[in-house]
């Protein structure tokens, strides 16, 4: 509908610019004193419009063309991000892939190198009981405890004396129970 409506405007001033040559010829029309860039113009007022028209025509004709050329360039540059966010997003998913087979990667090495052959050591012929700790143990596993002291025996003198496993100095449970029956009955007249 825009095109249609342009197409009308156009042919328009075609008609007005025609008749307005057309209208100013000859001599009765004569421009005086009229010059262009040290060119004087000779003529009618007729001639002189139909300059201004051409004039106007060429000056359309260069903006149509800087805007389509600034068109363009925009649509190239639209193109290229669009391109660029694909292409981004095409690496984003290639590398998640590659760190998926890299991790299927490890546990395989991981399983074949812990799988025993048939003499007993791992496929890649190394012996899996002298590998050390992981770093995950030497930074997580278990320390042993640090030594606790050895109770006050004023503290212990009402109480069974308490097992620690490995210490010799200790008497086994049933020992220390029957060593404390034993206080007791000492400490009790009869």
């Amino acid at each position: 509908m825009i095109i249609i409506l342009w197409l009308v405007i156009l042919v328009a001033a075609v008609i007005a610019g025609v008749a307005g040559v057309l209208a100013n010829g000859g001599h009765a029309h004569a421009v005086t004193h009229f010059a262009v860039f040290g060119y004087h113009v000779t003529g009618s007022t007729g001639t002189l419009f139909l300059y201004g028209i051409v004039t106007g025509a060429l000056a359309m004709l260069g903006l149509s063309m800087l805007l389509a050329g600034a068109r363009r360039t925009s649509r190239r540059g639209r193109d290229a991000r669009r391109g660029l966010a694909q292409s981004r997003r095409e690496t984003a998913a290639v590398s998640a892939d590659r760190d998926d087979l890299r991790g299927q990667r490890d546990t395989a090495r991981g399983y074949t190198a812990s799988t025993p052959g048939d003499d007993g050591t791992t496929r890649n012929g190394s012996d899996p009981g002298q590998r050390g700790p992981s770093l995950s143990e030497r930074l997580f596993g278990r320390r042993p405890a640090a030594p606790q002291a050895a109770p006050q025996p004023e503290a212990l003198a009402g109480q069974p004396a308490a097992v620690v496993p490995g210490d010799a100095a200790s008497p086994p449970p049933r020992a220390a129970a029957l060593n404390g029956a034993a206080a007791k009955g000492a400490a009790e007249p009869s």
